[in-house]
């Protein structure tokens, strides 16, 4: 960034040329820090994009039997000019691999936390509670503890979603103990699918983006949101299904948990799925999923969409495919 000197005549043919001013006399360090833009260089700022891809490597490393315990991350902050890890501007999602009967602990700086077990069975710890899971399961721990879990008799393999770019980039630190806005919330696997086979039961109208489960609980049952700022799904779509083209404001970070011969389409780019792998729906995409298998599709979605709901400006709409 172009800093100018402190001048009372600046040489610029409209005011978006001007670099950031500083006061022409200032009387304290306070104000020698102040610097001034205007509508014309101040909005004009250019992000890199939230890119459109899929992470396939880490998850083939994450069930690797023979990769030892720890994280694999899905980062992209590099692309996206970011100082801290990030797979999307608010969310960092991250593999897990404990070796059979071995531990893997951490204490995650973020409001909270999203596991889905994989594969494996085993505890994690959170200061007096303790998450006994399984595969398939979901549960949900609070941020700024020290977690610790522990496989049971076989290899299990975690995937692990926070808002840690979201608490970094206003340079804040996870809630103190006994103040975080989730609980311990555990949602097991056969009650997940209970709960989806009930909303096929009931069915839907048109007017609705799909079949979503969508996990709260009983501390957010207000904003119905597992988190303030994240939203938790488990999506499905039957067999020879398309999900309706959509868009929304937030950003989708998705796990894919059963999708042979599935695929999405973004802005009219046709993304087939793999197994396992971690895919990002950019910010206002048009998107739609379709099943072209033989069985139901699955997947878990982590949406910064609270955000957008609490500012009310989650922006969804139904849309057309736009030409590619």
């Amino acid at each position: 960034m172009t800093v100018a000197t402190p001048t009372s005549a600046v040489k610029a043919g409209s005011i978006a040329e001007m670099p950031a001013q500083r006061a022409l006399s200032p009387k304290s360090e306070a104000e020698r820090r102040a610097l001034y833009f205007n509508t014309g260089n101040a909005f004009n700022l250019k992000l890199p994009i939230v890119p459109d891809m899929s992470f396939t490597v880490e998850p083939a490393r994450a069930l690797d039997k023979n990769t030892p315990t720890g994280f694999i991350a899905c980062d992209r902050s590099a692309e996206m000019a970011m100082p801290y890890p990030a797979t999307s501007p608010l969310v960092l999602a991250r593999y897990a691999r404990i070796r059979a009967r071995e531990s893997l602990g951490a204490n995650f700086q973020a409001s909270g936390v999203v596991f889905y077990v994989i594969a494996g069975s085993g505890n994690t710890r959170c200061g007096s509670e303790t998450v006994a899971w399984n595969e398939g399961d979901v549960f949900v721990l609070p941020g700024g503890q020290e977690l610790t879990s522990t496989a049971g008799e076989q290899d299990a393999v975690l995937w692990i979603v926070t808002n840690e770019p979201q608490l970094a980039f206003e340079n804040l630190r996870a809630p103190a103990q006994g103040q975080a806005p989730t609980d311990a919330v555990h949602f097991p696997a056969d009650e997940i699918e209970r709960q989806i086979h009930t909303l096929y039961e009931v069915g839907r109208g048109n007017d609705i983006a799909g079949s979503a489960l969508i996990f709260s609980s009983t501390k957010q049952e207000g904003i119905r949101n597992v988190l303030p700022t994240l939203t938790v799904a488990m999506n499905s779509l039957p067999a020879g299904a398309t999900q309706r083209p959509h868009r929304h404001n937030s950003v989708a970070v998705s796990l894919v948990i059963q999708g042979e011969r599935c695929s999405s389409t973004i802005d009219g780019r046709l993304k087939p799925w793999a197994p396992w792998a971690t895919t990002i729906t950019p910010p206002t995409s048009v998107h739609s999923h379709h099943n072209g298998g033989d069985k139901m599709a699955k997947f878990l979605i982590i949406q910064d969409g609270g955000i957008y709901y609490y500012t009310r400006a989650l922006g969804f709409e139904f849309a057309e495919h736009p030409t590619a």
